[in-house]
């Protein structure tokens, strides 16, 4: 667990939060909190201190550039690698195959 994560994933809530006609809640899994609006999810937070990623809704053409671009930044965690990127603090375990696995 890391500060930066923490604050990662505060922010993240917070911003999704105050957006209007959000829903939250856990339909995957006790360790995801899931945001929607309009019963569309954006935005996925993970409960596990020892992957401190966010992953949210992206346009495709967008994806790979900010891949490249960010080494925190990888394809979508839990979702369809075209449409999703998860955020971190830092490059993680996991990140490092490029592959969100």
């Amino acid at each position: 667990m890391s500060t930066a994560g923490d604050r990662l994933q505060d922010t993240a809530r917070k911003a999704a939060l105050a957006l209007p006609d959000v829903s939250h809640g856990r339909p995957f899994t006790p360790g995801l909190d899931v945001y929607k609006v309009a019963d569309k999810v954006f935005l996925i937070v993970t409960d596990d201190p020892q992957e401190q990623i966010i992953t949210v809704k992206c346009e495709p053409e967008h994806t790979r550039a900010l891949e490249r671009g960010y080494a925190s930044i990888t394809p979508g965690r839990y979702l369809d690698k075209r449409h999703w990127i998860s955020l971190g603090p830092t490059p993680t375990a996991w990140s490092s195959t490029g592959c969100g696995l």
